[in-house]
């Protein structure tokens, strides 16, 4: 794939926000090469420069590979990004794939941890500002990382409805919207709310339970 010119953007200045990372010595391959990609846009991040200032030119001059080594990897800033949060934000949860309400446990405390680490990180908080801002980068990054977590947790609410863990007579979806919702009001609506490491697990528990009080 050729790459095309980097067109200035009109609100960013010429040169760097903050101090910029000192390039890379030499011209490192393969995994390291990816590596260093990643790490130098994370730097220029971390300096102040905003996402939309970033040119494959400047991350590849910053990381001391060549534009073509980007562009194998990756078709554009958009799908780069998005493996640069992937990066820096916790993992992706380990599920069983057979379990129903545990696979549910995990994928539940994963929002937790990812609401927690925005928090505690103002390059990731500053990043997913940005980000939603720039229509074509949030669309990739929903599909190509909530899209898969939004079908996992679905799969999982499935199994739990087929191990007889949840009632069977709901729609799938709205189940899963059940659980979901809790989580996301507090890691994204309400960032001064706590979020405890037993919350998937009150969550859980209260829905299967339900709110009404209990008969005599």
């Amino acid at each position: 794939m050729r790459a095309q010119a980097q067109v200035p953007d009109r609100d960013c200045p010429v040169g760097s926000v903050g101090k910029e990372p000192e390039p890379r010595r030499g011209r490192p391959r393969s995994a390291a090469a990816e590596r260093a990609i990643l790490d130098a846009v994370v730097g220029l991040l971390e300096s102040g420069e905003p996402l939309a200032c970033l040119s494959i030119e400047r991350i590849a001059r910053t990381a001391g590979v060549g534009k073509a080594t980007i562009y194998r990897r990756w078709s554009g800033k958009e799908e780069l990004f998005v493996d640069v949060l992937r990066d820096v934000e916790p993992p992706e949860p380990v599920v069983s794939g057979t379990a129903g309400l545990d696979d549910l446990r995990l994928l539940l405390d994963s929002l937790r941890e990812r609401g927690l680490a925005q928090r505690s990180s103002v390059l990731l908080h500053n990043v997913f500002a940005q980000m939603k801002s720039h229509p074509r980068l949030w669309s990739e990054y929903h599909r190509t990382v909530i899209t898969p977590r939004r079908t996992a947790m679905l799969a999982a609410v499935r199994r739990a409805v087929e191990a007889g863990e949840l009632r069977d007579d709901l729609d799938v979806e709205f189940i899963n919207d059940l659980f979901l919702g809790p989580m996301l009001v507090r890691t994204i609506h309400r960032p001064d709310a706590p979020l405890p490491e037993d919350l998937a697990d009150r969550i859980i528990r209260t829905l299967r339970e339900g709110l009404a009080p209990a008969r005599p």
